[in-house]
Order: structure tokens, then C-alpha cells, then sequence
């Protein structure tokens, strides 16, 4: 078996954000939405580390440590606010939520 390159890790990063970035557009359900966006989330940090594996210096390393944190905050807002429209609406179906109509 050969060696992991970096061109490996950005085809695999470049096919999780593809799967991704497919999901968010296709998804009505805002649950599959969200875990949507943490797949993207996670290529992007997938190519970060795969970058600074290939370099001297811990820059990717450190945005990858940022970009969880992010992730997590945006997890957690996420959830709350579909919590919170599931209690008004009865529904996580993208279609059906009318809060923001007059």
C-alpha cells in the first residue's frame, strides 16, 4: 500500500463537502439540515488538518481547534431553536414553518 497523500485527503474532503452541501439543498427535514452543515464543518477541518500535516507550522491545527468550537456553539443554537420551533409549529419539516410570515 502506498502512503496517504495530500491529494487523498482533499478529494475525501472535497466528496464530504460535496455530500453536504448536496443535503443542505435537497433536505426538508432541518434536523438532516443541521447534520447536513456538520458534515460540511467537518471537511473543511478534514482539509485543514490534511494542509498542515504537509507544512512546519500548527496554523491548520489551530483554525480546526476554532472551527470545532464553532461547530459546537452552532449545534447547540441549532438544536435550540429547532426545539423551540417544534414546540410552536409541531412540525421540523422546512416547508411547513410559518413563524416569520405576519
Amino acid at each position: 500500500m502506498g502512503t496517504l497523500g495530500l491529494n487523498h485527503c482533499l478529494l475525501l474532503s472535497a466528496l464530504l463537502f460535496g455530500i453536504g452541501a448536496i443535503g443542505v439543498l435537497t433536505r426538508r427535514n432541518i434536523i438532516m439540515v443541521l447534520m447536513c452543515l456538520e458534515l460540511m464543518f467537518n471537511a473543511a477541518n478534514i482539509n485543514l488538518v490534511a494542509v498542515a500535516r504537509f507544512r512546519p507550522d500548527l496554523t491548520g491545527q489551530v483554525f480546526t481547534v476554532f472551527t470545532i468550537a464553532v461547530a459546537a456553539a452552532e449545534v447547540a443554537i441549532g438544536l435550540g431553536l429547532v426545539i423551540s420551533m417544534f414546540r410552536n409549529s409541531r412540525t421540523v419539516n422546512i416547508d411547513e414553518i410559518h413563524l416569520l410570515k405576519g
